[in-house]
């Protein structure tokens, strides 16, 4: 079970979109290994069903598909309002056109000066990738059977079989969709049908595709604008549907003789978003549905899916809760009772109520859960402490908990899939931003830890881990995670890359990026800071850096990087801020209150315009994230707060650092609006400083905003994704090449 934040719909990146279900990540693809040669390719069948029989077309590899039968948007379903049928131009939309286009036309200017060295790190990266593509996706154990995702493909494999040999069940090029990435898989108990959601870069709504499994794969049904979905039995699958990034109500389909499908619930207050869990045993379903702050849930007896859900518990303000089940008992991992840190608890699933609620195990301070698992005899909790990742593991049988401290230089987790509860290893990679992941297994009957042989990048990399603590302003000790090459000499010298994000409680994106492993052989420190607001220290480390508390998030990141300098890790001249997101929050809060602390500053689609955003109840995420930021419209001290940190509102004439933004035009989350404005004021404000304080020599920053017609906010393509990792390295590399090692000027220039 994947540790909800409860924080759905929030302006964050794809790494915080797993919440309760597992998401099959996207691999970065470049053509770089074929699997072909192994595969037995299939033939498919489609099914029409676009009247009110259903025709068999047959449908061999290669073939193209119409673009309609995987559209993430119903076609013919709209009625344009009012509003949008008057085609007179607002004086808004026009300045909003005009800054568009203004800003376009000047990064084709500027675009230029880097497109060299932007060839030169994508050479580097799509070669680094060659060795880091096959270091493993997560798979679906079921049985002898292991299902993987790998270039756009779903493929079939026996657990037992090393000789390579794979079927392929689904190929999103081969089925007409290859813009598209697979973003979730679920197999039905039998294996008979699997579930597929499929997104495009351009938007946050994601196609389901259920294909009946066989000697010539069917695509039996494909349903629009999906966010999570389970099989409840062979062939009943449950799902949420997602408008305008809010998931509130939830179908049941029938694959059965008797197809139908029909509503079951829906969420009423727009603060909440609804997914759907399925516990390990394949018990109940979970309809869950989260506030930042308070949950729900409702649970589908799989014996019995057509019965109406029934409540664990009603909702309690300020409690969290999620469901798991064993033995006909559920295992409650919950905030209820103090301190207000998340614990296992259980009760009968026939009194469910909280009055019911017995503790099982509770976690020490300052510890964050990252994710449990369920099995017949044991339960696995995956824990952060100090920056150190470890096991805890918890046996029914014995009554007793073992904790496993897992290799210094992991940072983040990922588990595979367990479909059956019974098995007697578990399965989980580890990563870190310089490490590419390495499989590892558990077996509860050995009680030990075994690392799975993997190819090794054949790269030399002395990195050598570091974890700080550093004094915030009101004496709170901030976590910082630096790493830098051994072999480097004077690191005072060296260019310093910081990251940081510090909202919604989610930990700082540490999985492993080939531009990472690049930096650290190029001389460059990389350092993440663990600041309040972000979840690395638990839920009080998230309610330490929320709402009134925003400040403390900023005081946190300047204590760190102030504490990097004086332990010679660089210098301000020497040193970049990397943020994306909400994390542009404080990121561009610094650049108004501590712009002498850095040169650089890369933001991806950046949230800097918080006091506007908030102000503006038709967006689809303001009433929701009212929990984060606060509410400005009923609460004055709130605005004026708000006001005291935003990035846009605090912008004045001094002396920044070079900005360089990049946004998409299809983002959802963050109006572009916002970025054009605060982009505008930037240049504005860093130009006038630079006119009344005329000297020789005197540095004018680029502030540069590059937007993107493709991807949006949660996802692009891996092309798009290269391009714009080079492009940021590059205009690091620009800023700071006065501090580049000799070899990498060569390589550069």
């Amino acid at each position: 079970m994947k540790v909800r934040t409860s924080c759905f719909g929030l302006r964050n990146l794809p790494q915080g979109l797993s919440f309760c279900v597992r998401y099959y990540f996207r691999h970065n693809h470049l053509q770089t290994t074929c699997l072909y040669s192994k595969i037995k390719p299939k033939k498919y069948h489609i099914l029409d069903c676009s009247g009110s029989t259903c025709t068999h077309m047959t449908v061999p590899p290669g073939s193209i598909l119409p673009w309609r039968f995987f559209s993430c948007k119903q076609e013919g379903t709209k009625i344009p309002s009012k509003r949008k049928q008057n085609t007179s131009i607002t004086s808004s939309e026009l300045s909003y056109k005009n800054l568009l286009k203004s800003e376009q036309e000047n990064w084709k200017d500027i675009s230029a000066r880097y497109k060299a060295m932007t060839k030169r790190i994508k050479e580097k990266l799509e070669e680094l990738h060659k060795y880091t593509f096959n270091s493993g996706s997560p798979r679906i154990r079921f049985g002898e059977n292991v299902y993987f995702e790998e270039n756009g493909c779903i493929f079939l494999s026996k657990a037992d079989d090393d000789g390579g040999n794979v079927d392929i069940l689904f190929s999103t090029e081969d089925l007409g969709f290859s813009a598209a990435f697979i973003q979730r898989i679920r197999i039905s108990p039998d294996q008979r049908y699997m579930a597929i959601s499929l997104k495009s870069e351009n938007s946050e709504e994601a196609t389901c595709v259920i294909m009946k499994l066989g000697h010539f794969p069917v695509v039996e049904k494909v349903i629009p604008n999906v966010f999570s979905f389970e099989w409840a039995t062979n062939d009943v699958l449950y799902y949420t549907s997602q408008k305008n990034l809010k998931c509130q109500n939830v179908f049941m389909t029938t694959f059965t003789n008797q197809k139908h499908t029909k509503l079951v619930y829906t969420e009423q207050d727009a603060r909440f978003f609804v997914d759907i869990y399925c516990t390990k045993d394949r018990r109940f379903l979970t309809i869950n549905s989260n506030s930042k702050t308070t949950s729900e849930v409702w649970l589908v007896d799989c014996r019995h899916p057509f019965k109406l859900p029934a409540l664990v518990q009603a909702r309690t303000k300020g409690i969290i809760y999620h469901i798991e089940h064993r033995n006909d008992e559920l295992y409650i991992l919950t905030t209820y009772g103090e301190p207000a840190e998340y614990k296992l608890m259980k009760a009968p699933v026939a009194s469910s109520g909280m009055e019911n609620w017995q503790l099982v195990y509770a976690l020490e301070e300052k510890t964050k859960l990252v994710d449990l698992e369920m099995f017949s005899d044991h339960c696995i909790m995956f824990l952060k402490n100090a920056g150190h990742l470890y096991l805890s593991v918890i046996s029914f049988v014995s009554h007793s908990v073992q904790s496993i401290k897992l290799p210094t230089w992991a940072c983040e987790f990922e588990l595979e899939s367990h479909p059956e509860h019974t098995t007697g290893t578990c399965y989980f990679q580890l990563t870190s931003p310089v490490h590419p992941p390495k499989n590892f297994a558990y077996s509860f009957k050995e009680n030990n830890l075994i690392e799975q042989a993997v190819q090794e990048v054949p790269i030399i990399t002395n990195c050598h881990t570091t974890r700080l603590l550093a004094k915030s302003k009101d004496e709170t000790l901030v976590p910082i995670t630096v790493f830098h090459n051994m072999n480097s000499k004077e690191l005072h010298r060296k260019p310093l890359l910081v990251h940081v994000y510090g909202a919604y409680g989610m930990d700082l994106n540490m999985s492993f990026k080939e531009e990472k492993l690049m930096l650290i052989e190029e001389g460059w420190i990389l350092a993440y800071c663990h600041v309040r607001g972000g979840g690395e220290l638990g839920l009080s480390w998230h309610k330490g850096g929320c709402q009134h508390n925003k400040l403390k998030g900023l005081h946190d990141l300047k204590a760190c990087i102030t504490l990097l300098h004086e332990l010679g890790f660089s210098q301000p001249k020497y040193t970049a801020l990397a943020a994306a997101s909400a994390g542009g929050v404080l990121a561009g809060a610094l650049c108004n209150t501590d712009p002498e602390l850095i040169r650089a500053m890369v933001l991806q689609a950046p949230f800097v315009d918080v006091l506007n955003t908030m102000m503006k109840t038709h967006l689809p995420l303001t009433i929701e994230e009212q929990e984060e930021w606060g509410n400005p419209l009923a609460d004055e001290k709130c605005m004026k707060y708000i006001k005291s940190y935003c990035p846009y509102q605090n912008i004045k004439t001094q002396c920044y650092p070079s900005v360089f933004i990049t946004a998409y035009e299809n983002d959802q989350r963050i109006p572009l609006t916002g970025i054009l404005q605060y982009v505008q004021k930037l240049r504005k404000a860093a130009l006038d400083h630079a006119s009344r304080t005329s000297k020789k020599g005197n540095r004018i920053p680029n502030i540069i905003l590059d937007i993107q017609a493709n991807g949006s906010h949660c996802d692009s393509s891996w092309e798009d994704s290269l391009n714009e990792v080079a492009r940021h390295l590059a205009f690091l590399n620009k800023e700071l090449e006065e501090v580049c090692h000799v070899q990498h000027m060569k390589s550069c220039k």
